[in-house]
């Protein structure tokens, strides 16, 4: 029975408290389809017993020091494009392990870029994000993404030295995921030439294989009216609030006709300036949102149909302003490597659920889609946290600060460090990488794409 309490016995100062019957729900529905589901399972050797065991060992050896490196970024949070202080603890880290990295590489200051070799052979790619979340700082748990990064590349390096096994591994710090795309303009940069594959994980509620991660472009409308006395002669202005006001309020109606995993959500940034005169400028930008390429690419045509339409409706002119900063595309995961990481996850103790089981529609963005459109890429999800809390919170940041967060540092360095040694190890698995990318379309030009 719903308890609808009556208005009149609410606090009309403060918000409503949503309602988390759904997300109940859903968390049931999770556990119910987890209990039969079939992880991904590889039928691939990957690399042999004793040199992933001797890795693993390696990856445990760093334990203080990756905890130690994750509590730091941690306490001091950093926003994109100015993780000057977390992008040298990585550094520093790097060169106390005899690995010499270059900080303030492919034209961004807080970039990093480390590799080793052992001679001719596959390259892999980890990568790192450090940026943080205004105001919540590592709500998005990116201390642990660039811990286990370190850790795994570490791993690896290890392995190289040993002799154990010939290839190349390369450690990249990618800043400002949120929002800036720091990977995409890396990318352009030439970041990912000659890569072979790419491991990352991200912190969530649940262990994930595969979690699809949508597609996401933003835009800006300005609309310019004519100002006039909001009182006197209203009747000489075109006001360009109403403008912003109608064109949300298409966007509201448009939802209803989209796709389940579309997402559109916006906020107005100027609305005029005093109430006594018409605005003759005011803007909003919008988040657009889609699971996949082609759908994104309709829906961006649709928003902007509607953006158009509202100046048109009130005699004002606008500018669209697509992608200020990079649009991130649809994750390609790839299931070979995602099969091998769930192989690896089972000796840390976790169970990598496979897709379908937590609802895509719990989903962000990544500037990882970029990259995984370019070269073969897994972006699993690690559970740092209990179901019932959200990542950009509070509550995750300090879940990601917490033993949980502490305990994903050191199952997801293994697990990417084991992942990645299998690709190097494994020419059958490679090909097989190799193979699943190109019939899922191969190297998406996503310059031309974006045009």
């Amino acid at each position: 029975m719903v308890d609808a309490t009556p208005a009149q016995d609410q606090d009309a100062t403060r918000p409503t408290t949503p309602d988390g019957t759904y997300l109940a729900a859903v968390r049931t529905a999770i556990d119910r389809a987890a209990a039969t589901a079939e992880p991904l399972r590889s039928t691939h050797a990957g690399a042999a017993e004793d040199l992933l065991a001797a890795t693993e060992a390696a990856v445990e050896g760093l334990g203080e020091d990756l905890l130690a490196l994750s509590h730091a970024l941690h306490a001091h949070p950093e926003e994109g494009f100015a993780e000057h202080d977390s992008v040298r603890a990585v550094a520093d880290l790097l060169a106390r392990h005899d690995v010499e990295a270059t900080v303030g590489v492919h034209g961004l200051d807080t970039a990093l870029r480390a590799s080793v070799s052992s001679g001719e052979g596959p390259t892999v790619a980890v990568l790192a994000e450090y940026d943080a979340l205004p105001g919540i700082g590592h709500g998005c748990g990116h201390n642990v993404i660039c811990a286990t990064a370190v850790g795994a590349f570490l791993g690896l390096v290890h392995a190289l030295r040993s002799g154990a096994v010939v290839g190349t591994v390369v450690l990249l710090g990618t800043p400002a995921e949120e929002g800036g795309g720091g990977k995409e303009l890396m990318a352009r940069d030439g970041a990912f030439d000659g890569i072979d594959a790419v491991v990352m994980l991200h912190p969530f509620s649940y262990d994930v294989a595969i979690q699809p991660f949508l597609g996401r472009r933003q835009v800006r409308a300005t609309y310019h009216g004519v100002a006039a006395h909001a009182s006197a002669q209203p009747f000489m202005g075109r006001n360009a609030l109403d403008a912003v006001v109608a064109g949300y309020t298409g966007i509201a109606m448009l939802r209803q006709h989209t796709t389940p995993s579309d997402r559109i959500h916006g906020i107005v940034v100027d609305g005029g300036q005093r109430p006594n005169v018409v605005p003759a400028t005011a803007s909003a930008e919008y988040y657009v949102r889609s699971a996949e390429p082609a759908t994104l690419a309709d829906l961006c045509s649709r928003v902007d149909l509607v953006l158009r339409a509202a100046a048109a409706m009130t005699g004002t002119g606008v500018e669209l302003e697509w992608d200020r900063q990079p649009a991130y595309l649809p994750i390609r995961a790839n299931r070979e490597l995602a099969a091998r990481w769930t192989t690896h996850q089972d000796r840390r103790g976790r169970t990598a659920l496979p897709p379908g089981v937590v609802p895509e529609t719990l989903s962000g963005s990544t500037d990882l889609g970029n990259v995984s459109v370019r070269v073969p890429a897994i972006h699993p999800m690690l559970a740092v946290s209990s179901p019932d809390l959200s990542l950009h919170t509070a509550e995750f940041a300090a879940a990601a600060g917490s033993a949980t967060g502490d305990r994903g540092v050191l199952d997801g360095a293994v697990g990417l460090a084991l992942t990645a040694l299998d690709v190097l190890a494994d020419p059958e698995l490679l090909a097989a990488v190799r193979t699943e990318f190109e019939d899922a379309g191969g190297v998406l030009d996503v310059e031309e794409f974006l045009r």
